[in-house]
């Protein structure tokens, strides 16, 4: 099968660029719709990195609208029924965005983001070492690394500009900046979606470590789940079959490529450095695995 031409940037000059994120072009459409643009573009520690990986956000754009039909029932989403020919009709410009274009409808993001860990791995394992706790969460003592926890926390993080990093906050610090009722549902929701997709995922070979959502509400305040949801970007995914508790389990994400830039002598501070193509290539395969496991394409 032959690589897609990797999409760095998106260039659509019928519509008014909005913003540019780590991965995604966001463009105007009108008061109540906007196109976001899922790119091949590729962020580690919160560095966006110069090299794309091939058909990366297509995939995530699979993959998404795959959890956004599955998991609807627990929660409305931002995905809007309208063609992309009816916002980009011109072919040609359309055929850069096909396949990683969606038409949604136009929220008000919330603050926060919503991690859900189910895992002690990553930041929240060095967070549990040092305090026995995670993001202030106090946990059993004698836990090892990658085990599963008790049950799943919710540990919200405020949201960076581009090349800036995330900071862990606490659910008191979201009732401050969204209020109790909305803070609450928030963490119920992201805590549900979670589960359900865990067990679906669990079920077909992979487990699901952690994940984090985002949501957005609209003009009567109605919450819905936004950007991307579950994918190799947003989450941990481990093959269930080589997991073992007290090591960091192999991924289907791009901790592959965490893992490489940790072997470099490189600060994590912008420019990001250059990744050799089997990195790149590695890397890409592990997405279209998960995506063929967890959507059975």
């Amino acid at each position: 099968m032959t690589a897609p031409e990797a999409l760095y940037q998106s260039n659509l000059p019928s519509l008014t660029l909005r913003a540019r994120g780590k991965v995604r072009d966001i463009y105007h459409i009108d008061d109540q719709h906007m196109l976001i643009v899922t790119t091949d573009r590729l962020s580690a520690f919160d560095v966006i990195l110069p090299d794309p990986i091939p058909g990366k956000g297509l995939m995530l754009t699979r993959i998404s609208n795959f959890w956004f039909d599955k998991l609807s029932h627990v929660i409305p989403n931002h995905l809007a029924a309208i063609p992309l020919s009816d916002i980009v009709p011109d072919p040609t410009e359309r055929a850069q965005i096909e396949g990683r274009a969606i038409v949604v409808k136009l929220l008000k993001p919330l603050p926060v983001e919503a991690i859900v860990r189910g895992y002690l791995i990553g930041s929240g394992w060095k967070d549990y070492l040092k305090s026995g706790a995670v993001c202030g969460i106090a946990l059993p003592k004698g836990l090892q690394q990658a085990q599963q926890l008790p049950e799943p926390i919710f540990t919200p993080s405020t949201k960076a500009a581009a090349d800036q990093h995330d900071e862990n906050v606490s659910f008191e610090k979201t009732v401050e900046l969204m209020g109790q009722a909305l803070a609450e549902q928030v963490r119920d929701t992201s805590l549900r979606l979670y589960k359900e997709a865990a067990e679906y995922a669990k079920e077909r070979g992979i487990i699901i470590a952690d994940t984090k959502f985002e949501f957005g509400v609209d003009e009567e305040g109605l919450l819905y789940v936004i950007d991307e949801v579950l994918t190799p970007d947003s989450s941990r995914f481990w093959p269930a079959d080589q997991y073992q508790v007290g090591i960091s389990p192999p991924s289907f994400d791009k901790q592959y490529v965490r893992d490489y830039l940790e072997t470099l002598d490189w600060n994590k501070i912008a420019p990001g450095p250059h990744l050799p193509k089997e990195v790149l290539a590695h890397c890409a395969a592990k997405y279209r695995e998960a995506e063929a496991i967890l959507t059975g394409s």
